[in-house]
């Protein structure tokens, strides 16, 4: 099985066009030896859209013109200082009418890249955000207990109320409060 046909069953939510925007960027920062630099500036963007709604209302919406779009975010990446080949490549995308593309993008790029490291993708869902000291003691533990280098997708769902939901693969460990509540929950309306 090729490398991308690897990445492309590890997500098949990911669209064909995000999924081939992803493998453009990434060979292109391969040729580039920009690997860790593109990494790293993926990051910010996605970080600036989980903060922003209105930066997300910006991505996903058809209502704003590929001109105004492209204005408002070069504003945006020159404020955050994401030039380069990230810089660049999100105004390509943005000229070429597939913004609303990006969060697929990243997250395909991200498979690649994990791929490409020779990693497994453990999805770690939070009630609060992980500090790095956790993600380092989470990412030891999951290697220990797989064999594999890990690379962790963090995510945040307040309605978790604790815990974590960890997802390698198709194997799922669930510790969160509102699992057991809701375990509780059954369990009593059995007694009741």
């Amino acid at each position: 099985m090729s490398e991308s046909d690897q990445v492309t069953n590890k997500n098949s939510e990911i669209s064909g066009v995000a999924e081939r925007y992803a493998r453009a960027l990434f060979d292109l920062a391969l040729e580039e030896n920009a690997i860790e630099a593109t990494e790293q500036d993926l990051g910010r963007v996605d970080a600036i859209m989980s903060e922003s709604e209105d930066f997300m209302r910006l991505v996903k919406s058809p209502v704003f013109t590929a001109d105004e779009q492209l204005t408002a975010l070069s504003a945006i990446l020159d404020k955050a200082e994401i030039t380069g080949i990230v810089g660049n490549f999100v105004r390509v995308v943005t000229r070429n009418r597939r913004l609303f593309s990006l969060p697929g993008i990243i997250k395909a790029f991200r498979n690649i890249l994990t791929v490409h490291r020779g990693e497994q993708v453990a999805e770690v869902t939070s009630a609060q955000p992980l500090s790095d000291a956790d993600l380092t003691a989470l990412k030891a533990s999951l290697k220990d207990a797989l064999g594999k280098d890990i690379a962790i997708d963090a995510k945040v769902d307040a309605e978790l109320l604790g815990g974590l939901v960890v997802k390698v693969g198709s194997q799922m460990v669930d510790s969160s409060v509102r699992t057991k509540l809701n375990s509780l929950k059954i369990a009593l309306k059995e007694v009741g």
